[in-house]
């Protein structure tokens, strides 16, 4: 596809050889054409219509980025791990493939208009464009399930979705083509403005469509996907803004500035080219860039981070990872008041009375039985000072 442009060159210069009198004659020749390119070529290279050469590099310029990004995710496929980020990759590769078709597409209007050209624009202008708005549409159906559910479907499904939306504007514009030309033997050349803007009726629903499907994506309830959600919102507004200025400029701008035949190739053009750099920019670019960014790595609690609520450091404290059974133990053996602690603290006290003069300190057994909480047992509970002594059993900590 990226070689659409030059195929379609070759082709029309098979179709429209270059007659001997067009070389040998300077006149036809327009300015900046000095390769030997003649009518009905000349916009590519005349400089007196600056439109078609602005229009030529702009669209030359978006093929080969839109290759580029399609080769990166292309290559960086196997480093997306997280099936949420996967199943988007077919869409956008199907949406590159589309841009680069409209890209292709604007060389048509670059050059005069005949049978076989005005078969294919009339043909591949509203399937190209349905293309686009299917997987816009699908991308927002995607992450509409991401945001209530947390779970997409398969990149393989949204992408057969797509196709099915998009086969439905190639059987819309093949019947109109039919009834047109083979059936009223009308030239191909020869039709209404009005009727090729209805012929893309179902391409502007497809549009609206995928606007409704961003707008409830951003009320889901995660916010992981909603940066996703918002650039597509984006691409479809911007999207629908351009395709009312080009339809608005074609049907009626046209003709009310006196420019109606000669005006309409290049707003055709100039709207193929504004429309895939649109979903280029604000669509494919950030959606690849969102898909191929690492998943964030889970931070450790900080234990020393005496700021955080003590609540908090109550449920991370290492009493979590002690059963229930041996915390009851601990709690009815090694800190109650047995008869050994009791008979210790009765001649510690029987001690104190007969050495009261003498200044006698309490005996050993009631001094190990008082607790005193250090430094790490207060940062732990958050500086309350607990009332009894951290529970561990069967292992050392430190």
């Amino acid at each position: 596809m990226a070689f659409l442009p030059i195929l379609l060159l070759l082709t029309l210069t098979i179709a429209h050889p270059v007659t001997s009198q067009d070389q040998t004659n300077p006149e036809t020749v327009p300015r900046g054409c000095g390769w030997g390119i003649v009518r009905p070529y000349t916009l590519l290279c005349d400089l007196e219509s600056i439109w078609g050469v602005a229009v030529e590099l702009v669209a030359a310029g978006g093929v080969l980025a839109s290759v580029l990004l399609a080769l990166v995710l292309l290559c960086r496929l196997r480093h997306i791990s997280e099936g949420e980020k996967r199943s988007g990759v077919g869409p956008i590769l199907l949406l590159l493939l589309g841009i680069i078709g409209l890209f292709g597409l604007s060389f048509a209007y670059l050059i005069e208009q005949d049978e076989s050209l005005c078969l294919l624009r009339r043909a591949l202008w509203g399937l190209l464009f349905a293309l686009c708005f299917s997987c816009l549409l699908v991308q927002g159906v995607r992450l509409r399930r991401l945001g209530r559910e947390r779970r997409s479907p398969g990149g393989c499904a949204l992408t057969g979705l797509a196709l099915g939306l998009s086969a439905v504007q190639g059987i819309i514009a093949a019947e109109w083509l039919l009834l047109t030309v083979l059936r009223e033997g009308r030239a191909a050349c020869q039709y209404l403005p009005m009727d090729f803007s209805l012929a893309c009726s179902y391409v502007l629903a497809l549009l609206i469509a995928a606007l409704t499907a961003a707008s409830l994506a951003l009320c889901g309830k995660t916010r992981q996907w909603r940066c996703n959600a918002i650039w597509l919102l984006v691409t479809c507004v911007l999207s629908l803004l351009l395709w009312v200025a080009w339809v608005g400029l074609y049907l009626y701008g046209n003709e009310y500035l006196g420019r109606s035949p000669e005006w309409n190739d290049p707003t055709l053009a100039i709207a193929l080219v504004a429309q895939g750099w649109f979903l280029l920019i604000f669509h494919a670019i950030p959606e690849s860039h969102l898909c191929l960014r690492p998943p964030p790595q889970p931070n450790a609690p900080d234990y020393f981070d005496t700021s955080q609520n003590s609540t908090r450091m109550r449920e991370t404290s290492f009493d979590d990872e002690i059963p229930l059974s041996h915390r009851q133990f601990v709690d009815s053996q090694g800190y109650g008041y047995t008869d050994e602690n009791a008979a210790g603290l009765r001649s510690g006290s029987s001690a104190g009375q007969h050495n009261s003069s003498g200044g006698a300190r309490p005996s050993a057994p009631f001094r190990s039985n008082v607790y005193q909480p250090t430094e790490m047992t207060m940062i732990l509970n958050g500086g309350a000072v607990p009332s009894a002594p951290p529970t561990y059993t069967g292992r050392q900590l430190w």
